[in-house]
């Protein structure tokens, strides 16, 4: 029987009592003076507080005699390269890092930037932040010069922290040239860099500014430097990161340091159902939240092994790279986007290389990131015979809005739902004038303010862009941005942004049904479908399939297919008429699909190269297609 209604209840009843109690599991240096408080008209956790995160992340398991456990798997199929960090060798190297932190000017609430691809120094970097009290900002390696400069200009980093280059499928990016030319263009000017050499590029380092990374931690070592832990306030920021704004403009996420830590710890066993000594994976990048909350900080802080893995899910060297890093590893549980498994069931339909690894050991696939379809999901339920969890979360919250508690026991999965809200979270469904719809109704899904732990308390240096953002629309509750409905049962189904329900004819229909039924078809490996504008209706919706490797049939007849089984599952109403084949959908480096490009090529819109994009040349597909339907407005 699941505990999942007996502990939501508890929160429910008495949320200071229940957020007390799980601040038992993080070590303090002094105890809260309030459990929750407004401070200025922002909600805070533990106010008065003080702690490390780093000594919580680390230290105090080498304190606990388990200095001999792996901390850190990093795996490279890229570069061949394994390593493996204790908790006494991760506390070396960061108290070192965090030392030559110091030297370098670094004080206690100075911003660090960190540009760097997936290594372990990325997480030793971040950890070193912390520790010193500093304030990390990863920025995704290998992003443009100019998105870059923007970062440098809001957080004014005292040092940046980077690499040689980052490597992928084909190619190697040199981050060094991207790097200098964003210090060129941004107005505040950091002080020192220090540069990770890889064996596939050498930086040219300029003196006087440029550190050699492994020089300096030599130098250091030799010298016997060691930064201690120093003590922050829990209401102090840990981090910030920067998440797309519409206007343009980055807004950059506050994370603080005693409430993320609280809400972290409690999730790895109350959620993932992982415990402290076991191997938990999550195949994300250091660059995005997940990265932050489950490759750097949740898996340290519960004293388990988190691996940092340089690689894709296809083509390093193949769809069974996955497999192999579970079975060579030992990991119980995979956290990673839905479109990782689209992109691995596109290439491996049947599975083969699956059958190719030892995987017993393995006990849940989480995923989040983009919608799981349902397709998807019961595709990795057959091939892995283990429980697929779908959870939902966001940059601004760092960690499960709602989720399958399989920590607290499994409730039934409805396929389309990533079941129910966590302790923390008292979700309301809202029409436009801000009153809760009918059960199985669709509208915006908000949070009843307070937001619990662990989520964003404001926007670096911008509490005004803070209330306009997120809880001007609907006073009392956090706007997520996302549309969707509850049912009877209290499982929220997440249907599209906001921004991606349509009006067709006066109905709003949900983008995210009608990919759901698109997932479904036998021939296709993934799908977008996007509303764009019609003189007649106002917005039609057009589908976007990818179909799986080794499909032989005519395009055109899949895509007639696609188009009646959205008339058969939804009707009519949905208005789906065109449905086109094309070679990929455009992506961020996370794998979320930039549906929101997409709708501006086709309706003519001004539109910018997005930052995070993985494959610029992929937006010159889709123009090409929807050219080749007569899609592309004039306006």
């Amino acid at each position: 029987m699941s505990r999942y209604h007996e502990v939501y209840n508890h929160w429910k009843q008495d949320p200071e009592g229940f957020w007390a109690e799980a601040a038992k599991d993080i070590d303090w240096s002094k105890p809260a003076d309030q459990i929750y408080a407004q401070v200025d008209g922002l909600d805070r956790w533990f106010v008065g507080a003080e702690c490390n995160t780093c000594y919580n992340c680390v230290d105090r398991h080498v304190e606990a005699g388990r200095g001999d456990q792996a901390a850190i798997i990093y795996d490279s199929p890229i570069t061949d390269t394994k390593r493996t960090y204790t908790y006494d060798q991760l506390r070396d190297e960061v108290a070192t890092l965090g030392a030559l932190l110091i030297d370098l000017g670094v004080k206690k609430g100075d911003r660090v930037i960190i540009y760097m691809p997936m290594v372990p120094e990325a997480v030793g970097g971040a950890l070193a932040c912390a520790r010193i009290g500093a304030v990390h900002s990863v920025v995704f390696g290998g992003f443009a010069p100019k998105e870059l400069a923007t970062r440098i200009d809001d957080s004014k980093p005292k040092v940046i922290l980077s690499a040689s280059c980052g490597i992928e499928p084909g190619r190697v990016i040199a981050y060094k040239p991207l790097l200098d030319e964003a210090i060129e263009i941004a107005s505040a000017k950091p002080t020192a860099t220090m540069i990770l050499q890889r064996d596939e590029v050498t930086a040219e380092l300029i003196e006087g500014r440029d550190h050699d990374w492994k020089a300096a931690m030599g130098e250091a070592r030799r010298a016997g430097k060691s930064a201690a832990c120093l003590d922050v306030a829990a209401t102090d920021p840990l981090y910030i990161l920067y998440t797309s704004g519409t206007t343009g403009q980055p807004k950059g996420v506050v994370r603080d340091n005693g409430g993320h830590m609280v809400a972290l710890k409690w999730t790895m066993h109350n959620f993932y159902g992982v415990e402290p000594g076991e191997v938990y994976w999550a195949a994300s990048d250091v660059g995005w939240v997940v990265g932050h909350s489950y490759i750097v900080y949740a898996p340290l802080l519960h004293g388990s092994t988190t691996v940092v893995f340089e690689g894709k899910p296809v083509g390093t060297p193949d769809p069974g790279t996955f497999w192999r890093i579970i079975s060579e590893h030992r990991v119980v549980s995979l956290f990673t986007a839905p479109t990782a498994f689209r992109a691995i069931r596109k290439e491996d339909p049947n599975g083969e290389h699956i059958a190719k690894h030892d995987i017993s050991c393995l006990r849940t696939l989480f995923l989040a990131g983009e919608r799981a379809d349902p397709d998807t999901i019961h595709w990795a339920e057959a091939q892995l015979k283990i429980p697929v969890i779908d959870h939902w979360w966001q940059t601004e919250t760092g960690w499960t809005i709602a989720g399958n508690p399989i920590g607290l026991g499994m409730l039934p999965v409805k396929y389309g739902s990533p079941a129910v809200p966590m302790p923390g979270y008292d979700m309301r469904v809202l029409d436009e004038s801000g009153n809760e719809v009918e059960r199985g109704q669709l509208g915006a899904i908000c949070v009843k303010l307070p937001l619990p732990p662990g989520c964003l308390p404001t926007l670096w240096q911008n509490d005004k862009r803070f209330r306009e953002t997120y809880l001007s629309t609907f006073p009392g509750h956090y706007e997520t941005a996302d549309a969707g409905y509850m049912d009877e049962d209290g499982y929220l189904y997440i249907m599209a942004r906001t921004d991606d329900i349509i009006n067709v004819a006066g109905h709003r229909l949900s983008t995210g049904g009608m990919e759901e039924v698109l997932a479904g078809h036998n021939d296709v490996a993934e799908c977008a479908v996007v509303g764009i504008a019609d003189q007649l209706k106002g917005q039609i919706p057009v589908g976007f399939v990818v179909f799986k490797s080794g499909v032989e049939r005519e395009a055109g007849e899949v895509e007639k297919e696609c188009v009646l089984l959205v008339r058969e599952k939804i009707g009519a109403v949905a208005a789906l008429r065109i449905v086109m084949n094309v070679p990929r959908l455009p992506k961020t480096r996370s794998g979320k699909i930039l549906r929101g490009t997409i709708r501006k090529i086709a309706d003519g819109e001004e539109w910018t190269m997005p930052a995070t994009i993985d494959d610029p040349a992929i937006l010159d597909e889709i123009t090409d297609a929807l050219s080749d339907r007569g899609l592309v407005s004039s306006r």
